[in-house]
């Protein structure tokens, strides 16, 4: 499978290739359609594998990559539902041991994902508009 651009820019993963004509997927919508071999040209050395994620929001992309389990998904869910909490609240509340929770909680970092705040005069962390935003998408609540 190769990614295709046709002449007004759009990127499509193309399936099966004929004399005239081929078939190709819009990787946004998985719909499939023939398009004339005229109007098509190589995407250069676009992955079409990416291609085909990029049909995922950003935000959730980002989500899936740095939640390696349900426990982690949740835990990124909560920060959504509950807002800042401590890390004291997240030890206790959590069945987490301290050092799972900080390698959680800087990797969520890196990725943007969760935010150092001050919570009641603590220290805690707080979900990003990026995590809200695929929190959303991924409840079906856009």
């Amino acid at each position: 499978m190769r990614s295709v651009r046709d002449d007004e820019g759009n990127e499509y993963l193309l399936v099966k290739r004929s004399a005239e004509s081929s078939l190709v997927r819009d990787p946004a919508t998985g719909t499939e359609r023939y398009l004339p071999n005229a109007d098509l040209h190589a995407a250069g050395e676009t992955d079409p594998l990416r291609t085909a994620a990029e049909a995922v929001p950003a935000p959730v992309r980002r989500v899936l990559t740095a939640a390696p389990n349900d426990q982690a998904l949740g835990l990124l869910v909560e920060f959504v539902d509950r807002g800042p909490l401590t890390v004291r609240t997240l030890l206790d509340a959590y069945d987490l041991c301290e050092s799972d929770l900080h390698g959680l909680l800087a990797e969520f970092r890196a990725a943007g994902l969760i935010a150092e705040e001050r919570v009641a005069g603590e220290r805690g962390y707080g979900a990003t508009e990026t995590t809200r935003e695929a929190v959303r998408a991924l409840r079906g609540t856009d």
